[in-house]
Protein backbone atom coordinates (compact mmCIF):
# COMPACT_ATOMS: atom_id res chain seq x y z
CA UNK A 1 0.00 0.00 0.00
CA UNK A 2 1.33 3.38 -0.89
CA UNK A 3 0.22 6.60 1.51
CA UNK A 4 0.60 10.02 1.56
CA UNK A 5 1.47 12.58 4.32
CA UNK A 6 0.45 15.89 2.72
CA UNK A 7 0.14 19.65 4.30
CA UNK A 8 2.63 22.43 4.33
CA UNK A 9 6.04 22.74 6.48
CA UNK A 10 5.58 22.94 10.01
CA UNK A 11 1.93 21.29 9.61
CA UNK A 12 3.48 17.64 11.92
CA UNK A 13 4.03 15.07 9.24
CA UNK A 14 7.52 14.13 9.84
CA UNK A 15 6.76 13.91 13.76
CA UNK A 16 3.84 11.27 12.79
CA UNK A 17 5.83 9.11 10.28
CA UNK A 18 8.62 9.04 12.49
CA UNK A 19 6.07 7.85 15.00
CA UNK A 20 4.30 5.51 12.62
CA UNK A 21 8.04 3.81 11.86
CA UNK A 22 8.85 3.17 15.33
CA UNK A 23 5.51 1.86 15.88
CA UNK A 24 5.82 -0.46 12.67
CA UNK A 25 9.23 -1.33 11.76
CA UNK A 26 8.80 -2.77 9.04
CA UNK A 27 7.34 0.05 7.02
CA UNK A 28 9.11 2.16 4.13
CA UNK A 29 9.40 5.83 4.76
CA UNK A 30 10.42 8.21 1.85
CA UNK A 31 9.88 11.79 1.00
CA UNK A 32 9.53 13.94 -1.58
CA UNK A 33 11.68 15.94 -3.09
CA UNK A 34 14.27 13.63 -2.32
CA UNK A 35 14.28 10.14 -1.85
CA UNK A 36 16.84 9.27 -3.70
CA UNK A 37 20.18 10.77 -5.19
CA UNK A 38 18.17 12.74 -7.57
CA UNK A 39 15.65 13.72 -5.80
CA UNK A 40 18.27 15.38 -3.09
CA UNK A 41 19.71 17.34 -5.90
CA UNK A 42 16.62 18.14 -7.31
CA UNK A 43 15.69 18.92 -3.64
CA UNK A 44 18.32 21.21 -2.85
CA UNK A 45 17.55 23.63 -6.23
CA UNK A 46 13.93 23.61 -5.25
CA UNK A 47 13.84 24.30 -1.74
CA UNK A 48 16.79 27.25 -2.70
CA UNK A 49 14.18 28.83 -4.66
CA UNK A 50 16.51 30.29 -7.23
CA UNK A 51 14.15 28.96 -10.71
CA UNK A 52 12.67 31.98 -12.33
CA UNK A 53 10.15 29.98 -14.54
CA UNK A 54 7.46 28.05 -12.36
CA UNK A 55 7.15 25.60 -15.26
CA UNK A 56 10.81 24.88 -14.52
CA UNK A 57 10.20 24.37 -11.06
CA UNK A 58 6.72 21.98 -12.28
CA UNK A 59 9.05 19.82 -13.92
CA UNK A 60 11.78 19.48 -11.38
CA UNK A 61 8.97 18.59 -8.72
CA UNK A 62 7.87 15.57 -11.68
CA UNK A 63 10.97 14.06 -12.59
CA UNK A 64 12.25 13.85 -8.91
CA UNK A 65 8.34 12.54 -8.82
CA UNK A 66 9.10 10.07 -11.67
CA UNK A 67 12.25 9.02 -10.41
CA UNK A 68 10.88 8.42 -6.86
CA UNK A 69 8.41 6.00 -8.06
CA UNK A 70 10.78 4.30 -10.15
CA UNK A 71 13.04 3.62 -7.36
CA UNK A 72 11.37 3.23 -4.26
CA UNK A 73 7.44 3.24 -4.75
CA UNK A 74 7.40 0.19 -8.02
CA UNK A 75 9.97 -1.75 -6.47
CA UNK A 76 8.14 -2.09 -2.51
CA UNK A 77 4.57 -1.90 -3.98
CA UNK A 78 4.07 -5.28 -2.23
CA UNK A 79 4.93 -3.34 1.02
CA UNK A 80 3.78 -0.11 3.32
CA UNK A 81 5.40 2.56 1.59
CA UNK A 82 4.87 6.38 3.59
CA UNK A 83 5.63 9.44 2.26
CA UNK A 84 6.13 12.64 3.33
CA UNK A 85 4.61 14.51 0.65
CA UNK A 86 4.04 13.54 -2.91
CA UNK A 87 1.58 14.89 -5.78
CA UNK A 88 -1.12 16.35 -3.95
CA UNK A 89 1.89 18.85 -3.05
CA UNK A 90 2.88 19.08 -6.36
CA UNK A 91 -0.67 20.59 -7.79
CA UNK A 92 -0.85 22.77 -4.21
CA UNK A 93 2.32 24.53 -4.63
CA UNK A 94 1.68 24.24 -8.91
CA UNK A 95 -1.50 26.08 -8.29
CA UNK A 96 -0.69 28.34 -6.07
CA UNK A 97 2.51 29.76 -9.00
CA UNK A 98 0.59 30.62 -11.28
CA UNK A 99 -1.71 29.80 -14.16
CA UNK A 100 -1.71 26.19 -14.26
CA UNK A 101 -4.38 24.04 -15.70
CA UNK A 102 -6.09 21.30 -12.63
CA UNK A 103 -6.42 18.34 -15.40
CA UNK A 104 -3.48 19.00 -16.98
CA UNK A 105 -1.27 18.74 -13.64
CA UNK A 106 -3.57 15.49 -12.80
CA UNK A 107 -2.74 14.27 -16.33
CA UNK A 108 1.29 15.59 -15.66
CA UNK A 109 1.42 13.49 -12.31
CA UNK A 110 0.11 10.63 -13.53
CA UNK A 111 2.55 9.99 -16.13
CA UNK A 112 5.34 10.79 -13.80
CA UNK A 113 3.87 8.07 -11.06
CA UNK A 114 2.76 4.98 -14.41
CA UNK A 115 -0.82 5.78 -13.72
CA UNK A 116 -0.84 4.67 -9.96
CA UNK A 117 -2.22 7.23 -7.55
CA UNK A 118 -1.72 6.28 -3.89
CA UNK A 119 -3.92 4.50 -2.43
CA UNK A 120 -4.64 6.60 0.86
CA UNK A 121 -3.83 10.03 1.93
CA UNK A 122 -3.21 11.41 4.90
CA UNK A 123 -3.71 15.51 4.70
CA UNK A 124 -2.39 17.48 7.51
CA UNK A 125 -4.47 20.85 7.57
CA UNK A 126 -3.52 23.87 9.89
CA UNK A 127 -4.54 27.24 10.23
CA UNK A 128 -2.31 30.65 10.68
CA UNK A 129 -2.09 31.09 14.67
CA UNK A 130 -0.60 27.59 14.65
CA UNK A 131 1.69 28.08 11.20
CA UNK A 132 3.02 31.94 12.51
CA UNK A 133 3.73 30.14 15.67
CA UNK A 134 5.73 26.87 14.46
CA UNK A 135 7.71 28.46 11.49
CA UNK A 136 9.05 31.22 13.79
CA UNK A 137 10.40 28.53 15.93
CA UNK A 138 12.69 27.56 12.44
CA UNK A 139 14.55 29.49 9.48
CA UNK A 140 12.87 29.12 6.75
CA UNK A 141 13.75 27.45 3.30
CA UNK A 142 13.12 29.54 0.35
CA UNK A 143 9.30 28.65 -0.63
CA UNK A 144 8.68 29.31 3.32
CA UNK A 145 9.59 32.24 2.72
CA UNK A 146 6.86 32.81 -0.17
CA UNK A 147 4.66 34.00 3.36
CA UNK A 148 2.10 32.21 5.55
CA UNK A 149 -0.89 33.75 3.06
CA UNK A 150 0.66 31.37 0.15
CA UNK A 151 1.21 28.69 2.66
CA UNK A 152 -1.92 28.77 3.59
CA UNK A 153 -3.02 28.94 -0.25
CA UNK A 154 -1.41 25.83 -1.04
CA UNK A 155 -2.91 23.82 1.57
CA UNK A 156 -6.62 24.93 0.39
CA UNK A 157 -5.78 23.76 -3.16
CA UNK A 158 -3.71 20.41 -1.22
CA UNK A 159 -7.74 20.12 0.34
CA UNK A 160 -9.48 20.56 -3.31
CA UNK A 161 -7.22 18.60 -5.46
CA UNK A 162 -8.26 15.43 -2.73
CA UNK A 163 -11.54 16.03 -2.65
CA UNK A 164 -11.52 16.42 -6.56
CA UNK A 165 -9.82 12.95 -7.10
CA UNK A 166 -11.45 11.11 -4.49
CA UNK A 167 -8.76 9.54 -3.26
CA UNK A 168 -9.75 7.64 -0.11
CA UNK A 169 -8.51 10.22 2.89
CA UNK A 170 -7.93 11.27 6.66
CA UNK A 171 -7.82 14.96 7.47
CA UNK A 172 -6.11 15.96 10.58
CA UNK A 173 -6.55 18.74 12.17
CA UNK A 174 -2.43 20.06 12.88
CA UNK A 175 -3.41 22.00 16.28
CA UNK A 176 -4.38 18.63 17.86
CA UNK A 177 -2.22 16.95 20.32
CA UNK A 178 0.67 14.81 18.83
CA UNK A 179 -0.85 11.39 20.73
CA UNK A 180 -4.11 12.13 19.57
CA UNK A 181 -3.17 12.56 16.20
CA UNK A 182 -0.96 9.41 16.07
CA UNK A 183 -4.16 7.56 17.11
CA UNK A 184 -6.51 9.01 14.68
CA UNK A 185 -3.93 7.58 12.30
CA UNK A 186 -3.59 4.82 13.64
CA UNK A 187 -6.90 3.84 13.59
CA UNK A 188 -7.55 4.92 10.10
CA UNK A 189 -4.71 2.94 8.80
CA UNK A 190 -5.72 -0.09 10.23
CA UNK A 191 -2.00 -1.20 10.82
Amino acid sequence: MYILFEGIDTCGKSTQIERLAKAHPGIITTHEPGGTAFGEQARAILLSDSLRSKRAELLLFLADRAEHYETVIEPNQNKLVVSDRGFISGIGYALANGDFDFDELVRLNHFALKGHFPDRIILFLTDMETLRERTSQKSLDGIELRGLEYLLRVQEHMKETVLRLGIPHLFIDAADTVENIHQSILTYLKV
